[in-house]
């Protein structure tokens, strides 16, 4: 397991990579900065193509809330900061409308250097007030994804999908729209459900689990598939790589053919930035 530092130097890089101005393959760093630039650099780039990121923070025994809902303080400080550092080299965050409503977020990026992403709030049923925190208007854009014609604030941008099972929408069509607004590279933030939901239908590129030192002892999971497998010879085992970021473990998960977006070379994109 790599220890990883994301020093002023090093985010100012990954900064540079977002916004085309840099790469990782060039510049001394320590081991441990190295760690991290080996977490956010691939990311950060937009010379492969869409790239989709799942982000689960959950305790030791896999839950994400107590009983009671309590959600607020389930990642350390290090993990809250590598969250806020995915919605700073992503295009657009993504929640559920339960995600939105129970916690009313704001997924605005606060706890380091970088705009904000676009704030996307899959709604199937239009039920989530349009006085909600995620609506507020910061300048950055603003999506929600629904069925019918829920009035929405001025500002407010309304994509209109059918719906499928049970009255949701695929989650290929919605990428399949975020990718036409121009909103590339995406971070599924919350729910579990809506992460699991996009995991099920092969559409993450990556997944990171930040991992929290406590116990809860009950609560919703972080991670529920609705069709786990039976047997263990059937379970995805992903190619992962494990980083101490503090005050939790991040485990960085490869997933699906687009996973080898880590291991691509950097010697194309650093001759376009001379």
């Amino acid at each position: 397991m790599d220890k990883a530092l994301v020093s002023p130097r090093v985010w100012q890089r990954i900064l540079d990579i977002r916004n085309g101005a840099g790469c990782a393959c060039c510049g001394k760093w320590t081991a441990a900065e190295r760690a991290a630039l080996d977490i956010y650099a691939p990311l950060a780039r937009r010379d492969m193509g869409p790239v989709t990121i799942g982000q689960i923070g959950q305790s030791l025994d896999g839950r994400v809330a107590t009983v009671a809902g309590d959600a607020r303080d389930i990642s350390g400080p290090d993990g809250l900061k590598h969250l806020h550092r995915l919605r700073a080299i992503c295009d657009a965050v993504v929640i559920g409308v339960r995600t939105a409503l129970h916690d009313s977020p704001r997924l605005t990026v606060r706890l380091c250097e970088g705009g904000n992403p676009a704030r996307v709030v899959i709604d199937p049923r239009g039920r989530l007030p349009n006085d909600a925190r995620v609506f507020a208007d910061d300048g950055a854009r603003r999506i929600v994804l629904q069925h019918g014609d829920t009035a929405r604030p001025d500002g407010v941008e309304v994509i209109r999908l059918p719906a499928v099972a049970e009255g949701s929408m695929s989650p290929r069509q919605i990428l399949r729209a975020l990718q036409g607004t121009g909103l590339n590279t995406v971070l599924i933030e919350g729910g579990g459900i809506t992460v699991a939901w996009f995991f099920q239908a092969g559409l993450l590129t990556r997944l990171h689990v930040a991992v929290a030192p406590l116990l809860i002892g009950g609560g919703p999971q972080g991670f529920h598939t609705p069709n786990p497998v039976a047997q263990l010879s059937d379970a995805m085992r992903p190619d992962t790589r494990v980083f101490d970021i503090g005050s939790d473990i991040l485990f960085d998960c490869g997933l699906g053919p687009a996973q080898d977006i880590i291991s691509a070379p950097w010697h194309g994109l650093a001759r376009q930035m001379r």
